[in-house]
């Protein structure tokens, strides 16, 4: 027997600023019979005709499609739009779970009850009496209205679990003083990043506002553009997409992804939240997937993306292993690194321990901190090589940092791509093999320059 037609129709798509988040869109003559089917699963009415599912656990997708399947049954039309579809087929893991001996079925059972005592509480079901900092999470004691059964709640955010239960909130408040005296607190914790961001997301269904985007790359990007978070988005979500030897993974917050390569000696982390010169890629390496970090790279949100383009495109070679303990003064080092500007005519200049090699129409360069590359005790924390834009190499706008050990090779390949973009010299544009040019930095090798005081200058 076939299930008769319902006019209603609802349409599921990913939240324009949320990016787990779905909209369900209603439409037709009995809208509202999927209108209360929707409420009853946990949506949202963000505004008419519109509810959305935003959830602490992000598991949207998996539930939206559940959601999807039952208002099939009762003959109403569902349309699922391809980037939701694609989120819904999606197979992805917490990174560093703690319960590691779960099954991915088991993981979203977990924190599927963490959003129910989410749930109860937003809804006032369940009444928080006072709140305590345990190590690195918060606990909680409270009282569900309804039964009067009092619980000490542990954890966060899709990790939150009912830990222990009382049959009065008598017992369970002189309890919960008795382990949390030092910490505790009156009422409930402070909103998480995670609880706050799914608030907003119930309440802001429409288009997002969006920065504008700088000139696709050259010069103009580098000077003055910067670009909006969307282009970085973009960017990161591409690389993994073009490169299979690399997966995605989700971290305790919810404002950063992280990508693995395979070997797992590499490590790319992208912080969603970045803003201006607030740091938004860190790019690390290590001697063995437990060893100890060998060298690192970080650069800023207003960074060009173009220039993160590249950087990340030299991750994907040998290179990035084996020069990764290269001696970052070899001459050899120095030539791989400012052959590609001093070839196109870029000049040396010195500045205290510092030494630069600005672009000849200025609003760029490269910066070599000496002491920090010689590993001298007042700055070996700090970054030895610094590719820079805008303003001044002491006021940049944009900078990709970097610690002694990278790989020439890495470094080589921004240099390139400043070299051919921002030189006075102009006619060589095409793009060199890649790691290819050996010969051009070995025809121009780097012109000495004074030590830090202290550390000479190592030879070969």
């Amino acid at each position: 027997m076939s299930t008769p037609s319902v006019d209603a129709h609802v349409r599921l798509d990913t939240h324009p600023a949320h990016p787990s988040a779905v909209t369900a869109t209603l439409t037709g003559a009995q809208a509202h019979i999927a209108h209360v089917g929707l409420e009853a699963a946990g949506w949202h009415v963000a505004a008419t005709n519109i509810l959305v599912l935003a959830r602490i656990d992000h598991e949207e997708p998996y539930w939206a499609e559940q959601a999807a399947q039952q208002l099939a049954t009762l003959g109403i039309t569902v349309k699922i739009t391809p980037q939701l579809r694609e989120a819904i087929d999606e197979e992805w893991t917490w990174a560093n779970y703690p319960m590691p001996w779960c099954t991915r079925t088991e993981i979203r059972k977990v924190s599927d009850d963490a959003q129910k005592i989410h749930d109860d509480i937003r809804h006032g079901r369940l009444l928080i009496h006072a709140h305590a900092q345990d190590a690195d999470t918060t606990v909680a004691v409270g009282t569900y209205l309804d039964t009067g059964k009092s619980v000490y709640l542990h954890g966060e955010n899709h990790l939150r679990q009912i830990a222990n239960a009382f049959d009065s909130p008598a017992r369970a408040l002189t309890a919960f003083e008795d382990m949390h005296a030092d910490t505790m607190r009156p009422g409930p914790a402070p909103m998480t990043d995670t609880e706050r961001d799914t608030a907003d997301a119930r309440t802001s269904p429409g288009t997002p506002t969006t920065e504008p985007e700088p000139p696709s790359t050259g010069a103009g990007t580098a000077l003055t553009g910067t670009p909006g978070p969307s282009a970085h988005e973009a960017l990161f979500d591409s690389f993994i997409e073009d490169n299979g030897e690399w997966e995605k993974y989700r971290t305790w917050s919810d404002n950063t992804s992280v990508a693995n390569h395979e070997s797992l000696t590499l490590r790319a982390e992208f912080d969603h939240e970045a803003r201006g010169n607030d740091t938004a890629w860190t790019i690390a390496s290590y001697q063995s997937p437990v060893g100890e970090r060998t060298w690192h790279a970080t650069a800023t949100a207003n960074t060009p993306t173009d220039m993160i383009k590249t950087l990340l495109d030299g991750l994907d070679t040998d290179t990035a292993w084996t020069e990764r303990t290269s001696a970052p003064f070899a001459d050899r080092t120095l030539n791989t690194v400012t052959g590609p500007l001093t070839e196109f005519g870029w000049t040396q200049t010195i500045n205290g321990h510092y030494v630069n090699w600005p672009a000849p129409n200025g609003g760029t360069g490269l910066r070599l901190d000496v002491a920090a590359a010689v590993g001298a005790t007042t700055a070996r924390s700090g970054p030895a090589w610094t590719v820079w834009g805008g303003n001044t190499a002491q006021q940049p706008t944009w900078t990709i940092e970097f610690s002694r050990h990278t790989p020439a090779a890495v470094l080589q390949d921004l240099t390139y791509n400043l070299a051919i973009t921002h030189s006075a010299r102009t006619t060589r544009r095409q793009k060199a093999p890649h790691h290819g040019r050996e010969a051009l930095c070995a025809a121009a090798p780097a012109a000495p320059f004074p030590p830090a005081p202290g550390h000479p200058i190592p030879t070969r």
